[in-house]
């Protein structure tokens, strides 16, 4: 049977190795399954503690996506078996989720994402703990939750709100499909790679000189990254978000009902925004409920720390699993794949505030946090 992580080891000229971690199923588009995200996690752990791995590099099978999100479909069923209620399938999966996501941000050691292709939700929060997250000319780099009933997780509430202006909400609401110039300029990327060019980094990583020394060895593979940024075929190009930043800024100011309006009130067929066409689409039928949260999560701001937005984060998933619109959004864009979901609220005025404060409580104690641990 064909594993869905593939784990290997490579040698080096310096005699130290490099852990790669193959996502293994292309037909998904590299989705996360939580047999994946426990392989992950336990072997991660073992290459974090042997001295003879000195770096890191995750990849997707294919040429079409590094990691297209989480398989979410053992969520819903076990949710609509068990209505209003967190079910353990939920609580385990985002639990591991986010601890994998937290061990990559905190490994030490180099970690390389190469993040060809499609990155999207989960796959975002494995690009976002990497120290070296190299983008392509092919990277296609989204947080599309508000279609499904969720909100940009995986550490979003981290990173989001620390990206320039208000550009994060943006994001989070849009679900805006940036290309390499546009991730590189809210700092989700930090090189820029051909994309045909995966072997010759691979073998240009097995003639480093890695040692014990992290720092060093960081400084290596940043040095590497760097030159091959030298001999890339297309340049990056100016980011549109960096270019639209005023505006974006504009349009997500004001209480969440004005963000809303402001958004109905574009005029597409203008050419001044017909760049926001399919974002404007996506936001306004995504999930009210969805935009709620998403407006809360932009108001934690940088205060809180990456494990503190986690355990934010794992509260609000599994309640939205269970009284929020996860179920309806799975159903309606990969189960029956109608593309037509019927909100608990048709319209954002009418989200009720008490199902949002609900959303919003942790259902579990603070000293029996799953997270506790982190």
């Amino acid at each position: 049977m064909t594993q869905d992580v593939v784990f290997q080891i490579l040698g080096t000229v310096s005699g130290k190795s490099i852990g790669v971690v193959t996502l293994n199923v292309e037909k998904a588009l590299n989705a996360l399954n939580i047999d994946m995200v426990q392989a992950m996690n336990a072997q991660l752990k073992k290459w974090q503690s042997d001295d003879n791995v000195a770096c890191v590099m995750l990849e997707g099978s294919g040429e079409k996506a590094f990691c297209a999100g989480g398989d979410v479909r053992a969520i819903y069923q076990a949710s609509i078996e068990n209505p209003g209620q967190m079910t353990t399938q939920a609580c385990e999966f985002f639990t591991q989720e986010y601890q994998l996501d937290y061990l990559l941000h905190s490994f030490g050691k180099p970690v390389l994402v190469w993040a060809d292709g499609i990155v999207m939700g989960g796959g975002l929060g494995l690009m976002a703990g990497a120290s070296h997250r190299v983008l392509t000319e092919r990277s296609r780099i989204a947080m599309p939750e508000v279609t499904i009933g969720l909100y940009p997780d995986v550490g979003g509430s981290y990173f989001l709100n620390r990206m320039p202006g208000k550009i994060g909400k943006f994001l989070g609401l849009t679900a805006y499909n940036m290309n390499a110039a546009d991730a590189h300029f809210v700092g989700l990327g930090n090189f820029y790679v051909n994309s045909q060019d995966s072997e010759r980094l691979l073998d240009a990583m097995a003639e480093i000189t890695w040692s014990d020394d992290i720092n060093a060895n960081h400084q290596a593979l940043t040095a590497l990254l760097n030159r091959l940024e030298t001999q890339v075929d297309v340049p990056l190009g100016q980011s549109l978000l960096a270019k639209e930043q005023g505006l974006i800024d504009e349009l997500m100011t004001g209480t969440i009902d004005e963000v809303h309006r402001k958004l109905c009130g574009l005029d597409i067929n203008d050419a001044e925004f017909e760049w926001l066409a399919r974002a404007q689409k996506t936001a306004l039928a995504g999930s009210p409920l969805s935009w709620t949260l998403i407006d809360e999560q932009a108001k934690l701001g940088t205060e809180m720390s990456l494990v503190q937005c986690f355990q934010w984060e794992l509260g609000i998933s599994v309640n939205c699993c269970a009284i929020g619109d996860f179920c309806e959004g799975v159903r309606a864009l990969l189960i029956d794949k109608d593309r037509n979901p019927k909100w608990m609220f048709s319209e954002l005025n009418q989200v009720d505030s008490a199902k949002v404060k609900a959303l919003l409580n942790s259902p579990w104690p603070e000293n029996e946090h799953p997270l506790n641990g982190l």
